[in-house]
């Protein structure tokens, strides 16, 4: 179980630094802008999440760790759900509707698709 929590917790780290290197590498955000760097994070967490997943079932109890790091500890401290409804909420505050749903669409949409490419990349491997 120590072994878990630090594989978890180191993992969480990276993926937390990760996130915030770019936020500051897309310039930050400014509350009546699209959030783009939400968008590309939560993209590229759910294709990387898409090829773990495929990694991890065909060798989850070889490699637990694997999961651990990648799922549980780097990507969900990496992707971010509650930045992306923050976001969106805010740019229906600042009355710019068609960008929150915009903002909606293409964290969904391109997320699922991005999930699926990941799977679909990995299983050809």
């Amino acid at each position: 179980m120590k072994n878990e929590l630090l594989i978890v917790g180191t993992a969480g780290f990276l993926g937390s630094i990760s996130r915030y290197l770019i936020g500051v590498w897309i310039g930050g955000r400014n509350s009546t802008a699209f959030p783009f760097a939400t968008l590309l994070v939560n993209l590229v967490g759910c294709f990387l999440i898409g090829i773990l997943s495929i990694l991890v079932e065909r060798s989850f109890p070889q490699h637990r760790s694997l999961y651990l790091f990648g799922s549980v500890g780097f990507l969900r401290a990496f992707t971010t759900f509650s930045a992306f409804g923050l976001e969106t909420l805010q740019l229906l505050r600042n009355q710019q509707p068609s960008l929150a749903f915009a903002n909606v669409i293409a964290n969904v949409a391109l997320g699922l698709v991005a999930v699926w490419a990941g799977r679909s990349l990995a299983s050809v491997f």
